[in-house]
């Protein structure tokens, strides 16, 4: 049974049952058979849990034929990659053009030649194991590549904390407020986790910024205030202008988090949607986490007043569409507020 389980599995598909029964005679020994009397029922087959390793199909069949059931498969992004192989009576030419115009992998005539079908079956099957085996290869390098990547983002967020939050917990709470927002907006995941990685950028501006200043105990005086006000600058500058989506995040995030709704902001005084969602998001994220935390110049807050706070400048300072997600997740934030809480005396 474990034989048979490892074996690859053909799907013939023709309209006469003595024509697959001369296939499967042919192919059983070395794979496992699979048969479709219409092309319905091949496409079923070949979308189902168990989908064929290769499709050998016939062109000429009733209501459905083989050139639109090879459409269908590589239309299909789940079935597009399976090989086909017309096996057929039609013998011209131009039958051969359009079948392997649709994305067919191989042209077989009939009466069949056993050997000849053996030897065309194992070599498109080697070659798709082969392009499977890459696929892979290269997903999970991408893979790799991507949480590199996003760690390497990670740490620089974590490196600008240093400089004013000596345990760098404020990146990793705040990133994970602003993706309880962002998957609360509803644009899909994919855009909620490029919210979550670039995020902890949003304050890498603040390398550029002295210690004298960020670690003040006192109020900034108007010099210090003027060149604290340029550290999203910095941080666009730092990250620089790149393809990378998660990069391009980054940047849009680091110039806009301070800007306000009303225009009141920094460093440009954007208002209300001139500003990136994303940053809108992170603005939320950021001053709540900053509220509730101790700082070197204050004590920390108590959500009840930080939570009031933010709701009293929806259309001010907040993006009064995010104010209500951000309440709506708050008991989800209060718990990640909790597991990743300042260790004491820090």
């Amino acid at each position: 049974m474990s034989n048979q389980k490892e074996k690859q599995t053909i799907l013939i598909v023709d309209d006469i049952s003595d024509n697959i029964d001369v296939l499967s005679s042919v192919l059983r020994s070395q794979y496992k058979v699979k048969a479709a009397l219409n092309g319905e029922r091949a496409l079923k087959i070949s979308t189902g849990d168990s989908q064929p390793d290769m499709i050998l199909l016939d062109i000429m069949m009733p209501e459905m034929d083989g050139y639109e059931v090879c459409r269908r498969l590589k239309e299909n992004p789940a079935t597009a990659k399976i090989p086909v192989i017309f096996v057929t009576a039609k013998n011209q030419e131009a039958d051969e053009k359009r079948g392997l115009g649709l994305g067919a992998v191989d042209y077989i005539t009939k009466p069949i030649s056993p050997p000849l079908v053996l030897a065309r079956v194992h070599t498109h099957l080697a070659l798709y194991d082969q392009s499977r085996v890459l696929e892979q290869k290269v997903r999970e390098r991408t893979l790799e590549l991507q949480q590199t990547r996003q760690e390497i983002i990670r740490r620089l967020g974590r490196a600008a904390e240093f400089k004013d939050n000596e345990t760098g917990l404020h990146v990793i709470r705040m990133s994970h407020y602003t993706r309880l927002i962002a998957e609360a907006v509803e644009c899909g995941d994919e855009w909620s986790n490029l919210v979550y990685n670039a995020a902890p950028m949003h304050d890498i501006g603040k390398i550029g910024i002295p210690d004298k200043i960020l670690l003040k105990p006192g109020k900034l005086d108007d010099e210090e205030w003027k060149l604290m006000y340029q550290h999203p600058e910095f941080g666009a500058t730092i990250i620089g202008e790149h393809n990378s989506d998660l990069l391009k995040m980054s940047r849009e995030i680091a110039l806009a988090h301070h800007e306000k709704w009303d225009g009141s902001g920094y460093p440009y005084g954007l208002k209300g949607e001139e500003i990136v969602l994303a940053a809108r998001i992170v603005a939320i994220a950021d001053v709540f986490d900053a509220l509730t935390t101790e700082r070197p110049y204050k004590k920390a807050w108590e959500v009840d007043d930080a939570v009031k706070l933010i709701n009293e400048n929806a259309g001010s300072h907040f993006d009064p569409g995010m104010v209500p997600l951000f309440n709506k997740v708050l008991p989800e934030i209060l718990a990640i507020k909790q597991q990743y809480e300042e260790p004491a005396g820090s």
